[in-house]
This record gives C-alpha cells, structure tokens and sequence, in this order.
C-alpha cells in the first residue's frame, strides 16, 4: 500500500509525494547495496556502501519526520535532499547498468521532492516567524 492511498491526518499531497519518495529511496538504496555487495568491484568501496546506507538511513528519517508533522522536517529534508544527490552522482560513477541507474534516477526524484519541501517550509516558517516578530514589534 503507497503512502497515497492511506488518509494521512495534516498531511497535504506534495509531503505525502515526499514522504513517498524518501520510502521508494530507502529501499531501492538499500536493495542496492545487496547488490553492490554481489557484485563486488568498485561497487564494493567503503566510501559507496557508505554513501548508499547514509542515504538509506536519511531517507528513513525524513519519512518519519514527515509522518509525524515534525517541525524540524525542512531542515531533515534539506539533509536529505543533499544526501540523495550526492548518492545519485555516486551510483553513476560506479557503474552504467541498469540497477545503478535505477538508484540514482530515485535518488534524483527523491532530492528534487525534499528539496521543494524543504524550501516551502522554510519560507512559510521565516514569514509566520517575520509576522511575529513585526507584531511584537508593533506591541512595545
């Protein structure tokens, strides 16, 4: 069942996409590195299994963040959206066949989506924080 299909409370559909990406992510990552560690070579580098479970891991928590309506979940979509690129730009150093690019093409929609959250976010909270702080301001 994809996270579409469930009725999630106080979430819109652009954070249900997300958090539908960050979970495709974590496990096409994941799935990944079983294969990497099958098919040895480059794959196989420490800084790339690394990179792979990082990714897994900041994907995971980014969901969560999400879920749960936390009020830190720019800033984890900000790192995830990071982390997601700089898996993607990996994956293809590593090899052309089709599971790597598979991996990487999520990585990318994964990115793409944490970072439209992450910005959204952002700036709908520095212009509810400006709007406070003007009201204080007009109060003294």
């Amino acid at each position: 069942m994809t996270v579409q299909q469930l009725t999630l409370n106080q979430v819109n559909q652009g954070m249900q996409q997300c958090i539908q990406n960050c979970l495709n992510c974590h496990s096409i990552c994941l799935n990944t590195v079983t294969y990497c560690l099958q098919k040895g070579g480059n794959h196989v580098e420490q800084s790339h299994i690394r990179l792979l479970l990082d990714c897994v891991e900041i994907c995971q928590t980014s969901a969560n963040f999400m879920l749960r309506i936390s009020l830190l979940h720019p800033w984890i979509c900000g790192v995830c959206a990071q982390v997601c690129d700089r898996c993607a730009q990996d994956c293809e150093r590593v090899g052309d066949d089709a599971q790597m690019k598979a991996c990487a093409d999520m990585c990318r929609r994964c990115a793409q989506s944490c970072r439209q959250m992450s910005n959204v976010a952002i700036e709908t909270h520095a212009e509810a924080r400006l709007k406070t702080d003007l009201n204080q301001d007009l109060l003294m």
